[in-house]
């Protein structure tokens, strides 16, 4: 039998796809390059930065495959819902969130949840053998 969906886990999965979205390579304009040379660096200098903030590295296709996937479960919802979501996915302050949507962060709280229940029973229903077919 198919695994039971919970909020929990679908939460984890949306977390997981903001992560992996933060992963993917940034979009450049294609056709420009630098014309400067390559820079030896020497030794000291090739030290990291302790103030320079670096990049994961980019995800495995694997983590793109479950990040698109999860990607269509937000179809269920309308788009305020899909941003609150995504918000609580990057991990955005309930605070935050509810001076986004001029709310109280309990309010925020509550439609997350409720949300997040919408998408869980879409997937349970999905992974549930219909009755009618024999």
């Amino acid at each position: 039998m198919d695994e039971v969906w919970t909020i929990d886990v679908v939460a984890e999965r949306f977390t997981e796809a903001a992560r992996t979205a933060r992963r993917l390579p940034r979009v450049a304009v294609q056709g420009y390059v630098s014309t400067w040379p390559v820079v030896a660096q020497s030794e000291l200098e090739a030290y990291p930065d302790r103030e320079k903030l670096y990049r994961l590295p980019p995800p495995s296709p694997k983590d793109v495959d479950l990040m698109l996937e999860v990607m269509q479960w937000v179809q269920v919802l309308e788009l305020d819902e899909r941003h609150l979501v995504w918000m609580r996915a990057k991990r955005y302050d309930w605070r935050e969130i509810g001076k986004r949507f001029g709310c109280d962060r309990t309010t925020a709280w509550r439609r997350w949840k409720r949300d997040m229940q919408v998408v869980t029973d879409k997937l349970n229903a999905k992974a549930k053998p219909s009755a009618n077919r024999l």
